[in-house]
């Protein structure tokens, strides 16, 4: 049985400080391709010298723009992990293993533990954290009706053992811009879909978030962490309804 040939994909924006660690940590796709949003700083030089194909495409929101890499790829069988995700020898290993194998799952799911303020969160329901980051392109693509990009439509999927280290923690500043941009994608989805934001959207909502990541999931077992995260995270579901409720007022 020939070895299935890999190829390693990536949506990426100002990422200079995770290329080399991603790239070294692939080495053993047979093609590492970047769609590059347009980096201000030395992502795609950096990417390019190491030998990366890197596309560049404005950003329109998550799903296209993985639908657009998936679509750039010459091989069947895809990793896509994000450049904030840690993937270890361990789970390199775990992946070929499987490709190797004769099974019929044509997608493979991993946790991933998330570090915030430098801390591993373990509870608000981050423990229970997965995504699929291995897939078979003939059989899987991503919901374009979920801008935020991580609901893959695949048919047999398997969890794999190993875990990544999800770094999405940079900075309070950068990673509250993260959610902010996440909410504004949020919100013209909404928009396009003709919701209206109402009291539930406003008030009940984001209470109900808190409440549950907070209290019902343990995140107050994370300490001032999992406060902070709770927090911002609630905070973010009010401002994709507040700026909803702007776009239907034609304000900026």
């Amino acid at each position: 049985m020939l070895k299935p040939k890999i190829t390693a994909l990536a949506i990426t924006l100002n990422e200079e400080e995770n290329v080399k660690r991603y790239i070294q940590s692939l080495s053993f796709a047979d093609e590492i391709i970047f769609i590059d949003s347009f980096s201000s700083d030395k992502t795609v030089e950096i990417a390019k010298e190491a030998g990366v194909v890197v596309f560049q495409r404005t950003f329109d929101d998550f799903a296209k723009q993985k639908n657009f890499a998936i679509g750039q790829a010459k091989n069947d069988w895809i990793v896509f992990f994000d450049l904030d995700e840690v993937i270890s020898p361990e789970l390199s290993g775990e992946i070929l293993k499987n490709l190797d194998s004769q099974n019929d799952f044509t997608a493979y799911s991993v946790k991933r533990n998330l570090y915030f303020f430098g801390k591993q969160i373990k509870f608000g329901g981050w423990q229970s954290d997965k995504v699929i980051r291995i897939f078979n392109k003939k059989f899987c693509k991503y919901d374009e009706n979920f801008v935020l990009g991580n609901r893959l439509i695949s048919s047999k999927t398997k969890l794999l053992k190993e875990k990544v280290k999800h770094l999405s923690y940079k900075s309070f500043d950068s990673y509250n811009t993260k959610l902010s941009f996440y909410g504004k994608l949020q919100a013209e989805y909404l928009y396009s879909k003709n919701q209206k934001p109402n009291f539930y959207h406003f008030i009940i909502k984001p209470n109900l978030y808190f409440f549950r990541q907070y209290l019902l999931r343990l995140g107050f077992l994370d300490g001032k962490e999992g406060f902070i995260l709770a927090y911002i995270h609630t905070f973010a579901i009010l401002k994709a309804y507040f700026l909803l409720w702007m776009k239907y007022r034609k304000l900026e």
